[in-house]
């Protein structure tokens, strides 16, 4: 290791990788429940992220503890002869509409009791707070950063919290509009740091063929087919 390295000059970089597709007949905003595993189309898209990055130096892989998110990640682990790493803190947000349907035009927001969780847009009133989320996957991201100094490393995750914390680190608005992310299944939001310190944030969709066009990026929803239900 060179003296700049020693001083934390060194570059790396954290890829933040959402999920790839799951299996949810049903149609409900799964959430943190246990259960939901990736479909066979999900496979092929962690297959897919796996060959794409099979040729980086990859160090460390570590995933949220959901089944959907340490599946994703067994293939590029296995293709890096790595262990997967397990951080609470890169799970999906919490949310008071777990377990039941939020489609386009039907399910929980028709509901009148339900209203009462959709006052308040920027904290947000139906699940856990923006600024949380920011909290721990700030530490996350440091934590994969601190365990591949001078290497990469690739976190998966779920779409609002890499969503969020990227804007934190683009220095954008919490709040937004959902339909707007740019976090499509299998993508890759790529930090990069020099020392401790983030200098540019990549975004790339290594599976993108495989995903259904409606879960795209800014992709309007097909009746009944909410993007929520693959978070």
């Amino acid at each position: 290791m060179s003296s700049g390295e020693k001083n934390g000059d060194e570059i790396t970089v954290v890829h933040l990788m959402r999920h790839g597709e799951v299996h949810n007949p049903e149609g409900v905003l799964y959430g943190r429940r246990p259960g939901y595993h990736l479909s066979d189309l999900g496979r092929k898209m962690a297959d897919r992220v796996a060959e794409h990055l099979a040729e980086r130096d990859i160090t460390h892989v570590v995933a949220s503890p959901l089944e959907r998110a340490q599946e994703t990640a067994s293939p590029i682990a296995g293709a890096h002869g790595l262990a997967i790493a397990t951080d609470e803190r890169l799970i999906e947000a919490a949310n008071v509409f777990e377990g039941k349907t939020f489609g386009v035009g039907d399910g929980a927001l028709k509901k009148p009791g339900n209203w009462k969780y959709l006052t308040n847009p920027f904290r947000p009133s139906w699940g856990e707070p923006y600024i949380e989320q920011v909290v721990r996957m700030m530490a996350a991201l440091g934590a994969a950063r601190d365990a591949a100094r001078g290497h990469e490393a690739v976190a998966v995750s779920h779409q609002l919290p890499i969503w969020i914390v990227r804007s934190f680190a683009e220095r954008r608005r919490l709040w937004h509009d959902p339909r707007k992310r740019q976090c499509t299944l299998a993508s890759l939001t790529s930090f990069t740091f020099h020392g401790d310190k983030i200098i540019s944030v990549g975004y790339s969709e290594p599976a993108r063929d495989l995903v259904p066009s409606h879960l795209l990026a800014g992709a309007k929803p097909a009746k009944g087919k909410s993007k929520a239900f693959g978070a």
